[in-house]
């Protein structure tokens, strides 16, 4: 038990970290796209079912996929909002959104395939739905502290979150898997030292990014209770790294024949 707790207090952070430094290097799309990387969601899940078993793990993964459609739901209310007022306001109705959205997603049946549905429907409508704004001059600096303050954050929600895990039950405890911990965070300190310009254009990328964690979840739900959580979980990172560097490359590609 002991090496799980140290676990989840330094593997977390670690991602974190990387992704963070990943950002200050490339900008804010960037970073929003890479924070659509289950470094935060992945491993509560992972804890989940090393703690309550394949079957818990394999439904929490079904219902995570559901619930991104949620967090597509934070992303477009705090985008809207952000066009004419600060980040407090922003903040507060893109949780409520998040919110809302997980209490009606709650009160469903979810099979594997309403997740998919959901989660498809969810991303595409809210990506032709965000705002558009002007391309980013520089990629902003991130201070060290800003950092700290993320990877601080997204311990407290593994830990929150694999606590809450038997009494919530796998579908509300899947559901509330992709709360936008680090995105938050990240969004909330560039809408404020950067504009509110730049803070859409990081929720952007992470509306572009998020079908990868949907291919990672979805591995976890249809492998978790024949292969066993390490051996899963190993699957969906293999498929979550091919899916993200392929859609890169497609990215990659289409600007080069655009220009």
């Amino acid at each position: 038990m002991s090496a799980l707790f140290a676990f989840k207090l330094t593997l977390v952070p670690f991602f974190i970290l990387a992704l963070s430094l990943a950002g200050r290097r490339w900008g804010t799309a960037v970073s929003g796209w890479l924070v659509a990387l289950p470094v935060v969601a992945g491993p509560i899940v992972f804890f989940i079912g090393v703690e309550q078993g394949e079957a818990f793990a394999a439904g929490a993964a079904r219902a995570t996929i559901a619930g991104l459609a949620s967090l597509a739901v934070y992303s477009l209310v705090y985008s809207r909002v952000a066009l004419r007022t600060g980040w407090v306001p922003s903040l507060l109705a893109g949780w409520a959104g998040f919110f809302l959205s997980t209490y009606l997603l709650n009160r469903l049946p979810l099979t594997l395939p309403w997740s998919i549905a959901l989660a498809l429907f969810a991303l595409v409508g809210v990506y032709l739905l965000l705002p558009m704004v002007d391309s980013e001059a520089s990629p902003p600096a991130t201070p060290s502290w800003e950092i700290a303050a993320r990877m601080a954050a997204a311990v407290g929600m593994v830990f929150l979150m694999t606590a809450l895990a038997r009494p919530l039950g796998p579908h509300l405890a899947g559901l509330l898997v992709p709360f936008p911990v680090a995105a938050t965070v990240l969004t909330v300190f560039t809408h404020r030292y950067q504009g509110g310009a730049s803070a859409i254009r990081l929720l952007r990328g992470l509306v572009a990014g998020l079908w990868t964690m949907g291919v990672f979840f979805l591995v976890v739900a249809g492998t978790a209770e024949r292969l066993g959580v390490g051996a899963s979980f190993a699957l969906a990172v293999v498929a979550d790294l091919l899916s993200n560097g392929g859609s890169l490359w497609a990215l990659r590609r289409y600007r080069e024949t655009s220009h």
